[in-house]
C-alpha cells in the first residue's frame, strides 16, 4: 500500500484528459484447461462429477476485475493507479449445457458501457463440446474505480463505439442502469407493496386460517406448504488472510461461493432433490469485508413456483473486537429443482415482504428453464 500512494500523480483529475479506448481494448479470452491439466480439476471437481459453479463466480469476479485493468491501461506506469472493485452482479444466466470436468472452459469478456467512475462488464463461458466451444453462461457485471488506495472514486476512460453492434451494448448497458435505479427506488424497505402485492399477500394470509376457529391468531398450513421459517440455514466464517485482495479486503468471489454454496444446500434441503442454478441475479455490494472478520451467512426460501425455488443469502460481518454487526451483501440465487417443491408461506409481515421481493427477483428472470439431465451445475 506505500507503493500505492506514490501511484496518485498518474489519476486523471478528470475523465476528459483520459484516451477514449475501445470495447475491442479490453477484450480478453482465458482458457480454463480442465481437460489438460487433471491437478487443476481437483479444485473444481464436485462428489457427482460435476463443476462447482461456486469456483467459477471467483473465476468471474476475477476476470472483470482484470477486463477493467485492461480497459483503462496506462502504458507508462508500471502499476495501475486505480483500484477496481466489484459493485454489483447484476445478472448471471445459465445455458442449458452440461459442465463437464474433463472438459476445456473458456472464458471471454470486454467492456461494454461506461459512466464516470463505473464499467458494465459482459462476459461469456464456453466448453469444449465435440470439437466446438459451446455457451454456458452470459454474466454482466459493473465494477467501479477509486484512486490508488482504494479511498475515493477515480476517473475511468470513455469508451469509443465502433460498430452497430458495440452502440447497442453500449444503449444496453444504459437501460441495465436505468432498470437498477427503478429497481431499487421501488424497493419494499423504500415504499409500500402495489395492490396487487397487498392482495396476494392477504390471500395467502386468508389460506393460512384455521377454518375450524375462524380466528385471526389460529394459523395452519395449506397442504404441500411449508413456513418461510422453517426454510433457513446458516453458516460462519472467519475470514482468513488467505482469502484476501490486493487491498487487504475479502476476495468478492470468495464471498459469492460462500453465499452460494449455502443458498444451494438450503435448495437441496427443501426441495429434497439437487437443485441447479438458472439465474444469479443483484448482488450488491455494499461494505468492504476487512481480514479478521467473522462473516454470518443466513439463507432462506423466500418464494417458489413449480420446480423453481427463489434463495435469498443474507451477509454481514462482525469483528472480533466488535459484537455490532453490518450488512455486507445481500444475494439472490433462483435454482430449479428435479421435481415441483412446496409453496412457501410467510408467518409475519417482515416475511411477507421477503416473500414480495422474493417474487419480484423470480419474475425478473428472462425466460422459464427447461431442465434437462444433462444439466448439471452444483456447488
Amino acid at each position: 500500500m506505500e507503493e500505492r500512494k506514490l501511484l496518485h500523480s498518474f489519476l486523471a483529475t478528470s475523465q476528459k484528459g483520459l484516451p477514449p479506448r475501445r470495447m475491442k481494448d479490453s477484450y480478453i479470452e482465458v482458457l480454463l484447461p480442465l481437460g489438460s491439466q487433471p491437478e487443476l480439476r481437483e479444485k473444481y471437481l464436485t462428489v457427482q462429477n460435476t463443476v462447482r459453479f461456486g469456483r467459477i463466480l471467483e473465476d468471474l469476479d476475477s476476470l472483470g476485475v482484470l477486463i477493467c485493468y485492461m480497459h483503462n491501461k496506462i502504458h507508462s506506469a508500471k502499476m495501475s493507479p486505480l483500484s477496481i472493485v466489484t459493485a454489483l452482479v447484476d445478472r448471471i444466466d445459465m445455458c442449458k449445457k452440461s459442465l463437464s470436468p474433463e472438459q476445456d472452459i473458456k472464458f471471454s469478456g470486454h467492456v461494454s458501457w461506461v459512466g464516470k467512475t463505473s464499467m458494465e462488464v459482459k462476459m461469456h463461458m464456453f466448453q469444449l463440446h465435440d470439437n466446438e466451444f459451446s455457451p454456458v453462461l452470459d454474466a454482466t457485471f459493473v465494477m467501479v474505480a477509486r484512486d490508488s488506495e482504494n479511498k475515493g472514486p477515480a476517473f475511468v476512460n470513455p469508451l469509443t463505439l465502433e460498430s452497430p453492434e458495440e452502440e447497442e451494448l453500449f444503449r444496453q448497458g444504459e437501460l441495465n442502469k436505468g432498470t437498477r435505479v427503478a429497481f431499487s427506488s421501488m424497493s419494499l424497505l423504500k415504499m409500500a407493496p402495489t395492490a396487487e402485492e397487498r392482495t396476494t399477500i392477504h390471500e395467502m394470509f386468508l389460506n393460512t386460517l384455521d377454518p375450524k376457529t375462524i380466528s385471526f391468531r389460529s394459523r395452519v398450513l395449506p397442504p404441500n406448504a411449508v413456513w418461510m421459517e422453517n426454510s433457513k440455514l446458516k453458516s460462519l466464517d472467519i475470514c482468513h488472510p488467505q482469502e484476501r485482495n490486493i487491498f487487504n479486503r475479502i476476495f468478492g468471489g470468495f464471498l459469492m461461493r460462500r453465499a452460494y454454496e449455502l443458498g444451494w444446500a438450503t435448495a437441496c434441503n427443501f426441495g429434497g432433490s439437487r437443485p441447479f442454478i438458472v439465474t444469479v441475479d443483484d448482488i450488491m455490494f455494499q461494505k468492504p469485508v476487512e481480514v479478521g472478520s467473522l462473516l454470518f451467512l443466513s439463507s432462506q426460501v423466500c418464494f417458489t413456483q413449480g420446480n423453481y425455488i427463489q434463495v435469498r443469502v443474507h451477509s454481514e460481518v462482525a469483528s472480533l473486537q466488535d459484537k455490532e454487526h453490518m450488512t455486507t451483501n445481500v444475494f439472490h440465487f433462483t435454482f430449479m429443482s428435479e421435481k415441483e417443491v412446496p409453496l412457501v408461506f410467510p408467518r409475519t409481515y417482515g416475511e411477507s415482504m421477503l416473500y414480495l421481493d422474493g417474487q419480484r427477483h423470480f419474475s425478473s428472470m428472462n425466460a422459464p428453464v427447461t431442465l434437462k439431465k444433462d444439466y448439471l451445475i452444483e456447488p
